[in-house]
């Protein structure tokens, strides 16, 4: 007798991801910098089962530990690490074109304070870096995904917002920006909702953009189209056991 198929209801569960894996063409320069600066720069997260990464031997000291997250060509990352060098940048990008010029422009700054992973952020929140670990969280210009179907695969979600109040330190803050009206809107209803994080401009109130955030191409082509960025700002007031 063969065996039975199993149901449909037991096949794997796939995660949604809020990205679509792009690898794109990279320039020669790019290509090099991922085989040469990488073992320098970058850094490999491991699986779920393996030990998460040991921050402080990876910067060489204890700082203030920021995030970010789909740091896109690393123009911002760059810059916030150039005008904070007191704290310390993991960027967390999937786009190999993009994680090669961030490398580059690293190189090019002589930057000791800002490392790589070229990984789903989601994924190393939840199983690479430790709770209460992060002073802050930024993410710029996520990809709003507009269509109604596919609201689901958006990064902020309640779920997110459980997660990143537990990785803050108490005091801790997520930068979001977007140029998507409705998305930021999606998300301040989505922050508000969240006991453990409080909004820095007050309840409903979207921020001016801080000089500490570097305008991107992104960014301006976006203005040029008449789709002007909204920033927010929220506290963790609280924390996780």
């Amino acid at each position: 007798m063969s065996e039975a198929k199993p149901a449909a209801s037991e096949k794997p569960h796939r995660a949604i991801r809020s990205f679509v894996r792009r690898e794109g063409r990279a320039t020669l320069g790019q290509k090099q910098a991922m085989e040469i600066l990488w073992p320098e720069y970058g850094f490999e997260s491991g699986g779920p089962t393996e030990a998460a990464p040991d921050f402080v031997c990876l910067f060489g000291r204890k700082a203030p530990l920021v995030l970010e997250i789909g740091f896109g060509d690393g123009e911002a990352l760059v810059d916030a690490a150039v005008q904070n060098p007191q704290q310390d940048f993991i960027g967390a990008e999937v786009y190999t074109p993009g994680v090669g010029h961030c490398l580059m422009r690293i190189e090019q700054e002589q930057l000791s304070n800002v490392r790589l992973c070229q990984e789903d952020a989601v994924e190393l929140l939840k199983h690479k870096i430790s709770d209460h670990s992060l002073d802050e969280i930024r993410l710029f210009f996520p990809d709003p995904w507009p269509k109604k179907k596919h609201h689901k695969r958006r990064i902020v979600n309640p779920a997110f917002a459980a997660l990143i109040s537990r990785k803050l330190v108490p005091g801790g803050r997520l930068h979001f920006a977007t140029d998507w009206a409705p998305y930021a809107d999606w998300t301040m209803e989505i922050l508000e909702a969240c006991v453990t994080l409080e909004n820095v401009a007050g309840v409903g109130q979207f921020m001016a953009r801080p000089e500490s955030r570097l305008v991107t191409k992104f960014e301006r082509r976006g203005e040029r189209l008449k789709q002007y960025s909204q920033d927010i700002i929220f506290r963790n007031v609280g924390c996780h056991d």
